[in-house]
This record gives C-alpha cells, structure tokens and sequence, in this order.
C-alpha cells in the first residue's frame, strides 16, 4: 500500500505541473520587476503575485486594451499613464475621440487642445519629411476614410495637385529640411491650394475626363468648407513640443463627424511616428512617450493604418502606442496578433469573445471568467521576446489604481421570467465603474447637478439600485430611450431584458409609486 509523503514546494514548482483545471500563471520573476523600472498594474488571480508591467522582455511596447462600459478600462490607462510618468517620466498625448479624458487631464495639471474650437492642424505639415512621402501618407489616408482608392483616375489627379502644391510652395520634393533663399523655415501649402490647383485645371477646360476632376475635387472641397477647414489652414498645433509636455489630451469631440476626428487621430498619428523615427533610440531609461487611441476604430481596424504600422514595427521608436476599444473587432487583428500586451476587461456578447479567443488563441477557461469578470479584473496577454515553457495568459485580480475603484450595480432579477431566476448562469446584477456612469451621463446631456443626483442615490442605496428605477429616473431628467438602452447594452444587458426593463418601467410610472426615483426627482 502507498503511502502519502507532505513536503514544501515553491509556487514555481507547483506552477511547472500540469494538474490544474485553470490556465497556470508565468513564473513571479516574469511577473514582477524592477519597482524603478515597471509599472504595477495589481495582484494576479491565482497565486496573488504583485504584477509589475515592464516591456524589457516583450516583443514590444505597445498595448491593447478591451473591456466594455464601465469594466474599468479607462481606469487602467489613467493609472498606467500616471505611473509611467513617475517611473520613466514618460510624456503622454491622449487621442481623445469623445473627450472623456479631459477632465482628468486638467485635474492632473496636464494640457487640453480641443480641435474643432480654434485649434487646427495643416494637412500638409512635413513634420521633416520629405514632401513626397507626406504626400503618400495623405493618399493612404484619404484612402481609409473616402472612396478615393475605388478611383484610380481621381487619386492620380489628387496626388499630382498636392505635389504641385509643394513645389508652388518652393518645396523641394525629395528633401527634408526646407528654407528659402534667406535661411528661413519654407511655409507649407494647405488643402485650399490643392483645391485651388484642381479648380484651375478644371476651369481650363483641356482635361478629357471632367467628371473624374469634378469628383476629384469635391472630395477636397469637403475639408476646406468655411466652418469645417480644420485641416485647410496653417497649424496652431506644434505637436513636436507636445511629445515633450508630460500629459497631453487632444479632444477630437469638436470635430463634426467620424471622418474629421479619424482624419485628425491619423495625422497626429503619422506626425509623432515621423518624429520618433528621426530622433531614434536613445540609451535612456524607460520610454519617451505613450500615445492613447481610444476608441479610434477608423484608424484601428484598416491593416493600412499607421496604428497597425507602427505596431508591426515593433519597438525601434522608443513610444508606445496604446489602443483601447470596448468593441474588440473594432481593432484590426494584426493588432492583436502584434501587440507586446493585451488587457482584457469584462466582455459579455459571443462574437467578441469569438474575435479575441482566435487572435490571441486563449483557453476555454479563460473565455468564461472573462465573461464574469467585474470591475477593474482583466485577463493579460503578453508576447514575450523568447519562447517560454508556460502560459502567456493570465487574470489580474483588480487593477489597483491610483485612486480607490468604485463600482457601482445595476440590480435586473425583478425583471427576468422565474426560468432565468433559477438559472445559475444568468447574471442577476451588472456592475459599472462610477467615473464611467458620471461621464456617459455628461455625453447623453446631464447637467452636473442631475449627475451628482444619480452619484449620491447609489450610494445612499448601497451602491446597488434596480433597473426599472433606474431607468424611469434617467426618463424623467430627460434622457431619450435610444442613450439608456445604448448604456444597459454596453455594460452587458442583453436585447430581450431591456425590452422587459422598458416594459416594467412603463407600468411603473402609471403611479409612480417607487421611493427610489421620489427620493432625488426634484419637484416640477
């Protein structure tokens, strides 16, 4: 008969086994680092390491993070940004598509440029290029955001009036530093002289296909309209100062649609890689600058953007880039593939968890906790420089942050069928971060005295409240039933439970009988 021997082991040991049922976590001297040269992110799940994120061993720099509403995905960037700041003094440039970060960037001391509000950038900066490449990048731009690529005859047309332009300017085509005759910084062209070379070419009437030229130049017409020429004039941006500012949010939201705030973010975008290229590596500590793509899905998901490029590339420019997004097939796969880390916050509907299981080819295990996960816990991805003998997947417990996580819980167990109550694996309640509840509240319109109304009813209701009430209250402050149903599908409330919400919440407001909702409507 056997007998039964106890002896210690370390959790490195115990880790190299293979008697789990949940993925194993890389060994503690791959999770944690130098305190003076990583960033701590939080605990992980299993063995409760301290996680401390360097990219000294990873393919490269750059980040991927997901999650939906309210998961705690703009408290990880927040956090990450400030750390790196007191680690590395890394410098930091937000591409803020809604302007969700300003606040916290004025908060934290930082700078805010609002494009569409007095700030412009000059399509046709060099930013120490050669003009000939520039001119590529704004036809591959062009490309990504218009049809011009379906056109061969109006992208010819296109190019060739934005080298003319140049060369009208007295630019020099093939060479990087431009002066004049006095030694002085040659003034660059802008869409208007491009418009204004198509226009003359029109008008002179020699050019056999008109339509192909008309086309040609109501595309650019588009970007230079009185109102809407925020890349049509000289720029009030010096971007290459930004790179060195510390913390920097650039809020795209004044821009009038998808088109200009990608047309901005790509620019911004090929102006900072050009500049990181010239300058090169250098042997200092850490990393001189993050930039954030938040949301950018124009610019993340086209295999032809530079967010794709400059990830494939790897970590010769000495920046990082990081691209957040809570749809994850809003983010090109090459992308995920390529990135030196992926940070997984909670995501509830299939075909995303689909997306991201292919990419990152994680286990079936790994797939159902993310699905559960709550506020601030996220699954890590990390491709590391040589081959390992253990997983590269992991779960963090909850991103410990600079400031205490608040979670808040929308209660939905009065409104589901007894069949669903009694069903284990259907979510009873969903929880949110409460800057995220604040900040979706301030996009849909409410005022902040109405939004510190909300705040304060849940936490007076220990931080949970039903969903019915919630809902009649967001109704009666004003909010349309398209932004609420948006809110309860982002933080993962399926289809037939908000139509059951709307339902229950009609009934309801026949007498109004519910003391959460009297507790804070002001009277009328």
């Amino acid at each position: 008969m056997g007998r039964l021997k106890i002896t210690d082991l370390y959790n490195r040991d115990v880790a190299r086994r293979n008697i789990f049922t949940r993925p194993p976590e890389p060994p503690e001297e791959f999770l944690m680092a130098d305190p003076a040269d990583s960033v701590y992110i939080g605990p992980t799940s299993i063995f409760h390491v301290p996680f401390s994120w360097t990219f000294a061993r990873l393919t490269n720099p750059h980040i991927a993070v997901v999650g939906i509403t309210g998961s705690g995905k703009s408290y990880f960037v927040k956090t990450f940004l400030t750390r790196a700041s007191l680690v590395w003094n890394t410098n930091a440039i937000i591409i803020d598509w809604a302007g969700e970060y300003k606040d916290w960037v004025k908060q934290t001391g930082g700078k805010v440029v609002q494009l569409g509000k007095g700030s412009y950038i000059n399509l046709l900066d060099t930013a120490g290029m050669h003009p000939i490449d520039r001119t590529k990048q704004i036809i591959r731009t062009l490309e990504i955001l218009t049809d011009l690529g379906q056109y061969p005859e109006q992208r010819r047309l296109t190019e060739q009036a934005i080298e003319q332009s140049y060369l009208g300017a007295g630019f020099r085509l093939s060479e990087r530093v431009q002066k004049d005759a006095l030694g002085n910084p040659l003034r660059p062209p802008t869409l208007r002289d491009v418009l204004r070379i198509l226009q003359d070419k029109l008008d002179a009437g020699a050019y056999e296909f008109p339509a192909e030229l008309e086309n040609a130049i109501y595309r650019i017409k588009n970007f230079t309209r009185e109102g809407e020429d925020f890349f049509a004039e000289q720029s009030t941006l010096d971007l290459e100062e930004f790179t060195r500012s510390g913390l920097v949010d650039i809020d795209l939201s004044g821009l009038p649609d998808e088109v200009f705030r990608s047309l901005a973010g790509l620019s911004i975008l090929q102006f900072i890689k050009e500049k990181m290229r010239a300058e090169g590596w250098s042997p200092r500590q850490g990393l001189k600058l993050f930039v954030v793509l938040d949301e950018a899905w124009k610019i993340a998901k086209d295999d032809n953007s530079d967010a794709v490029t400059i990830v494939r590339e790897g970590r010769k420019y000495q920046f990082g880039l990081i691209v957040a997004s809570q749809n994850p097939t809003d983010v090109s796969e090459a992308i995920f593939s390529n990135v030196g880390t992926t940070f997984i916050f909670r995501i509830k509907f299939e075909r995303y968890l689909d997306y991201l299981q292919s990419s990152l080819n994680f286990s079936n295990y790994l797939r159902e906790e993310i699905a559960k996960f709550g506020v601030g816990q996220a699954a890590v991805n990390m491709a590391f420089q040589t081959a390992s003998r253990f997983s590269d997947n992991f779960i963090i417990e909850k991103v410990e942050g600079e400031e205490p996580l608040m979670e808040y819980f929308l209660d939905v167990e009065d409104v589901l069928s007894e069949e669903q109550r009694r069903d284990v694996d259907v979510a009873k309640t969903y929880s949110f971060e409460k800057n995220e509840l604040k900040r979706r509240l301030r996009v849909f319109g409410l005022d902040d005295t109405h939004v510190e109304e909300i705040t304060s009813l849940f936490d007076k209701k220990n931080r949970h409240i039903d969903v019915v009430s919630f809902t009649i209250l967001l109704e009666r402050y004003g909010l349309a039933r398209s932004n609420i149903t948006a809110f309860l599908k982002d933080i993962g409330i399926d289809d037939p439970t908000i139509i059951s919400v709307f339902s229950r919440a009609d009934f309801k407001k026949l007498g109004m009988e519910d003391k959460d909702i009297t507790d804070v409507v002001l009277s009328e």
